[in-house]
């Protein structure tokens, strides 16, 4: 049994701290978005994977962000009568819909996430060389466990 010193240097310790670590920033980072910005974090997600990704199906885009397709559905329509997002017909399967973020979606996208990125990088600067080196090694490892099922 791990004593409560040695505890993080096991793979449940670990994982403990880590969860509490990022679960922190990730709402410090929440707080930061840009203060035009009405839409929640699951709707910027949906802009963002479209921003990456390009042209995606409603499917698609329910896959990625692990939501049912009607779920999705309803979040594409409201992006797009707010103009964040365009949709079209499949040219060879009326059945599905393909989804584009717009100009004024990926307007919003990356004001938000240059909000972000001047907070986390002014954090960044406070850090030792040797930190953010650390971090800098970590930030592909972190990334890859969030993809792993």
């Amino acid at each position: 049994m791990p004593t409560v010193e040695n505890a993080a240097s096991t793979d449940q310790g670990l994982a403990a701290e880590l969860r509490v670590a990022v679960m922190r920033l990730r709402r410090r980072l929440a707080v930061e978005r840009h203060p035009d910005n009405e839409l929640s974090l699951a709707t910027m997600a949906v802009l963002g994977a479209l921003h990456r990704s390009g042209e995606l199906s409603i499917g698609e885009l329910a896959a990625h962000e692990r939501v049912r397709p009607p779920s999705m559905t309803r979040t594409v329509k409201c992006l797009e009568e707010a103009g964040y997002v365009s949709r079209r017909a499949h040219e060879t399967d009326g059945r599905q819909v393909l989804v584009t973020v717009t100009d004024a979606g990926r307007a919003t996208l990356l004001a938000d996430r240059e909000r972000r990125d001047v907070w986390l990088s002014d954090r960044l600067a406070d850090l030792t060389p040797h930190e953010r080196q650390v971090l800098h090694e970590a930030a592909p490892i972190l990334d890859r466990l969030s993809q792993e099922d």
